[in-house]
């Protein structure tokens, strides 16, 4: 296999700035039905997604999924006197700091940092203001039946693959999720990458004996130290509203050579419909933001995209 050692090396972003760098917002959330409901969004205009234009007749419905009133994992309503949460700080175990700086508090609700989604509510979010994810983004080079890499017949660069998962929804993405409670944003990454991609079993497809599953469990925990931030940010989610939105922290796990996570037996966990090693390409359809992220990581590669 030819080392790419000298196109890459182990160079990262030089500073959190560039991985914080703007991404196209509001795409997938200013109109149209709030997905799982019958609601619809207003349809909020372009120059009409920022707060600070003002829009006097802006008065979109109020939705919150009623599963979230037994949710153990969600805030209660914000009308509930017990409900005294510490915005833009840790509130407890819980994050409630936005990548995107301080977010502003009207009517005693969080208001999305990136503007108008024509919807005001929690939705199916489990947090007023933040959700935070994270978003393992695993990937390796693309190679023929002898191990040869493979190359783009047209700019010559090398393809790359990278593990995906299909959602319900039918759309395919980075097999990430909700941060826990105390939780760091690499241990949600390796969590979530093993619920998603090993059928929630951790490891035990990698290996028949125990022998083979510690030292499989070892090898990947090692790995995954060695991830490299790409964005740290708001997600252009189509679950997002005016009072609760995602936001991800998509750390990039490279198999250079083919001897690490190419070599796991992919099974999908209970919340995905499939999961694969998908070619990475311009041409890729993907969940909320993420096509953009991976762009990121293939421009790192110096990968066909």
């Amino acid at each position: 296999m030819r080392q790419l050692a000298g196109r890459i090396g182990c160079r990262a972003f030089s500073s959190l700035t560039k991985a914080m760098a703007e991404l196209p917002a509001h795409k997938t959330c200013i109109s149209g039905k709030y997905p799982g409901s019958d609601v619809e969004r207003l349809t909020v205009p372009e120059d009409k997604v920022s707060w600070s234009v003002p829009w006097e007749e802006y008065d979109p419905k109020d939705y919150t999924s009623e599963k979230l009133k037994t949710a153990d994992y969600a805030d209660p309503e914000i009308s509930d006197p017990k409900f005294q949460p510490q915005w833009n700080a840790n509130d407890g175990p819980l994050d409630r700091r936005s990548h995107m700086g301080n977010y502003e508090i009207a009517d005693k609700m969080p208001r999305n940092p990136c503007g108008r989604t024509g919807i005001r509510g929690r939705g199916r979010l489990g947090r007023w203001g933040v959700n935070h994810a994270a978003d393992p983004i695993v990937t390796r080079w693309k190679t023929d039946k002898h191990g040869n890499m493979c190359y783009n017949s047209h700019d010559d660069n090398p393809v790359a693959q990278v593990v995906l998962i299909q959602r319900s929804s039918g759309d395919w993405a980075f097999p990430g999720g909700m941060v826990d409670p105390g939780e760091s944003f690499e241990e949600t990454a390796e969590r979530e990458f093993c619920e998603e991609t090993l059928d929630g079993t951790g490891f035990l497809h990698l290996g028949p004996s125990s022998k083979d599953y510690e030292e499989n469990k070892k090898l990947i925990e090692k790995y995954m130290k060695k991830g490299v931030e790409v964005y740290r940010g708001y997600v252009d989610d189509p679950r997002n509203t005016d009072n609760a939105w995602m936001e991800t922290v998509a750390i990039t796990f490279h198999d250079p050579n083919g001897n690490t996570f190419s070599k796991l037996k992919l099974v999908a966990g209970s919340d995905a419909k499939a999961v694969g090693w998908k070619d990475v390409s311009k041409d890729m359809s993907l969940y909320a933001n993420h096509k953009d992220i991976l762009h990121r990581v293939a421009k790192r590669l110096q990968a066909h995209w």
